[in-house]
């Protein structure tokens, strides 16, 4: 393990405990005032590698944008405990196809196959799609007698939603979507049995498996069909890349859209500024990424060669944690860091995090809260939640942070 002498503080656990359902745990704040790149206690890793974690703005950034750190799975330990218990840890090495947890030249290989949908320019021409879908979830959540009242806006809006855009633009036809999506979000949690794990891999495996087979058969326009045709990955390749993309985004978004209706229920003065200036739309979505950042177990990296890191000795073989959530509340970067103000300059902040490794969906999680925040807070000008919000519950159980459900109601408009 790293050395902990008097010049290294005793490894610390990484920090879950909130006083707030948008507030990074307090700790976070001391850390990044007293010891910014700080000993992280591991609760598994491969080797003998220490922890490190990372809460300023401009060490994050280094970190994920310098080589000598890794993305690979296989050389990352966990600085949470494993979703069961374990007599040793060895993760397994991306398969071919998983870009996500690949390093270079393989990551930017597969990442290449599929960019061209994932950039603005692909993703504009999903608007018209994005808004037809929004409006069909308003409609029917809109339709909900006043006695069937209050509604789970993450059951009726704020899930199905982002699946359905990115079924459709991946060409996921409906009904592999329902398995997926339940499975999908079984392997999000961060609990669950050897049984439930092999249930969920063997049932998404197939799926994707038969989808291929279908895509061969009848390729049509979208982003599998268009890999299907193409004949420059094989299919093992194929179910991989789509479990990555599909894994990868029916969780974020959805996650984002309703704590992010959650924290503009409780700032009022936030969400009329919102509707008084329609143009704050897209700067309004870049500070609720910012503020709320729902990778709340940050971005971790594995170093393949000892590295100064702000004066501490990171060494070949140590997991490095950069604190998104941390990071976007640096006050050296965002002045009055804890304050959602929807006016600010949001450059910089690392909610997709940094570096070749970006989340290559971005654009399109982007384009899903510019359109569905506005259109949710005009058809419901009364929207308000249901119960205190002490009682919303939070995902603070998942990989990605969020609430669970978010019950809200409204008065009939005249």
């Amino acid at each position: 393990m790293t050395d902990t002498t008097d010049d290294h503080p005793t490894p610390a656990t990484l920090p879950v405990e909130r006083t707030c359902p948008f507030d990074p745990p307090p700790a976070y704040a001391e850390l990044r005032e007293t010891c910014p790149v700080s000993p992280l206690k591991l609760t598994v890793g491969p080797g003998d590698g220490g922890g490190w974690l990372v809460t300023r703005l401009a060490a994050a950034r280094a970190v994920l944008s310098d080589r000598r750190f890794s993305h690979r799975n296989e050389l990352i330990g966990l600085p949470i405990p494993p979703p069961f218990p374990l007599t040793e840890y060895q993760p397994p090495a991306a398969g071919p196809g998983a870009f996500i947890k690949m390093d270079q030249p393989d990551h930017s290989h597969y990442r290449r196959l599929i960019t061209r949908r994932f950039t603005m320019r692909g993703v504009a021409e999903l608007t018209p799609m994005i808004t037809r879908l929004t409006t069909e979830h308003l409609d029917a959540m809109a339709r909900t007698p006043r006695d069937e009242r209050p509604v789970d806006l993450v059951a009726a809006f704020a899930e199905p939603l982002p699946v359905r855009v990115m079924c459709e633009m991946l060409g996921v036809p409906d009904h592999v979507r329902e398995p997926l999506s339940e499975h999908l979000a079984l392997l999000s949690r961060m609990t669950y049995t050897v049984e439930e794990l092999i249930e969920s891999c063997t049932v998404i495996g197939e799926a994707l498996q038969k989808l291929v087979a279908e895509k061969h058969a009848e390729p049509g326009d979208d982003l599998l069909g268009d890999l299907a045709a193409g004949g420059k990955v094989t299919d093992e390749e194929l179910v991989n890349i789509a479990w990555a993309l599909l894994g990868g985004g029916f969780d974020t978004t959805a996650n984002m859209l309703a704590l992010g209706t959650f924290a503009l229920l409780e700032h009022p003065d936030q969400l009329a500024l919102l509707r008084e200036r329609p143009e704050l739309a897209d700067n309004a979505v870049e500070e609720l990424l910012r503020y709320l950042t729902i990778s709340h177990l940050g971005a971790s990296r594995a170093a393949l060669e000892d590295v100064d890191l702000d004066g501490s000795a990171v060494r070949a073989g140590d997991t490095v944690v950069v604190s998104l959530p941390a990071a976007n509340r640096d006050p050296e970067h965002f002045p009055d860091a804890d304050r959602l103000d929807l006016t600010r300059s949001t450059q910089g902040h690392l909610a997709f995090g940094h570096g070749e490794h970006q989340c290559i969906g971005q654009h399109l999680a982007r384009s899903i809260l510019r359109v569905a925040y506005p259109a949710l807070f005009a058809r419901f000008p009364s929207l308000r939640l249901a119960v205190p919000a002490a009682e919303v519950p939070l995902r603070t159980d998942m990989l990605h942070y969020g609430v669970h459900a978010l019950p809200v109601t409204w008065d009939d408009e005249a």
